[in-house]
């Protein structure tokens, strides 16, 4: 998959054009992508990092950061991605320059997005706009109540298992594995503590069942507050693994809440949670 900043990074060709930030890549964002590959051209993206929202004054937790999105655009088949640095010079782009230097200028004919995207300075360009210029436009009805917004909200309300029908997969977080204080280790769990970025969307405190590293994973989420943590982390537990992760990235699968995070009477009580929590990691069933 070709991968460009700009639309000279892209080599010439015909184009069937997905416009959209695809945060997520969630199932009604593959509909619009399959919207343009119907078309025979080879299948493109147009996104935008960051997210439009950030930009514009509106915070907004990402549900993948842009790595993990361009991943998951490759897996959808998608031959080519223009990822457009959003800053205050693009969104002061009318929706008529849009159309010509971003659209045009990567060689679309063919422009499929969600009936209700809007584009240009002042969100002033739609379909509609698009159509008038010329390019064959491909409307994509919402899928039902499917949106980045809707798979947040089951997300902060500890809904994994419903997130995951939204998306297609089960909701993921990332980071880079760095040391931690070392007590998994020391209680027979040793853990990979994750340096999450910035903005990405975290699941609520607890423990969870899930997947990393090609192996099922007890994931901690919190700030572990049987040692008085303060800093709020994410730590997961792979399954019958033995190995060194620290430098890498990791993607860990969220499945379904295990228990809350809380304080035990004793060391003893805890790790017997915990080997619970292993249990019921190893009996549960991965959404979708």
């Amino acid at each position: 998959m070709n991968v460009a900043r700009e639309p000279a990074g892209l080599p010439k060709a015909r184009r069937s054009v997905a416009v959209g930030t695809f945060d997520g890549v969630h199932r009604g964002h593959l509909h619009v992508i399959e919207a343009a590959r119907e078309v025979g051209l080879r299948t493109a993206v147009v996104t935008f990092d960051p997210h439009p929202r950030a930009v514009l004054g509106g915070p907004v937790e990402l549900l993948t950061t842009l790595e993990r999105r361009l991943e998951l655009l490759s897996d959808a088949g998608v031959d080519d991605v223009l990822v457009l640095p959003f800053d205050e010079e693009l969104a002061a782009l009318s929706a008529e320059d849009f159309a010509e230097q971003m659209l045009r200028g990567i060689g679309a004919e063919t422009v499929a997005a969600g009936a209700t995207f809007r584009f240009g300075r002042g969100r002033e360009g739609d379909l509609d706009l698009l159509a008038r210029l010329g390019l064959d436009v491909r409307r994509v009805p919402l899928l039902g109540n499917v949106s980045s917004s809707r798979v947040r909200e089951l997300l902060h309300a500890g809904k994994p298992e419903q997130a995951a029908t939204l998306l297609g997969r089960p909701p993921e977080v990332e980071g880079i594995v760095v040391r931690g204080d070392g007590r998994g280790r020391e209680l027979g769990f040793p853990t990979a503590n994750l340096d999450v970025p910035h903005g990405l969307l975290v699941p609520p405190d607890g423990v969870y069942a899930g997947w990393a590293h090609g192996r099922r994973a007890a994931v901690s989420i919190g700030t572990n507050p049987h040692f008085d943590g303060i800093e709020r982390r994410v730590e997961a537990y792979l399954v019958d693994f033995d190995g060194d992760l620290y430098g890498q990235r990791l993607v860990v699968e969220i499945w379904s809440g295990v228990r809350d995070q809380r304080r035990f009477d004793s060391l003893e009580e805890l790790v017997a949670a915990i080997g619970d929590d292993v249990d019921r990691t190893r009996a549960a069933t991965r959404p979708v």
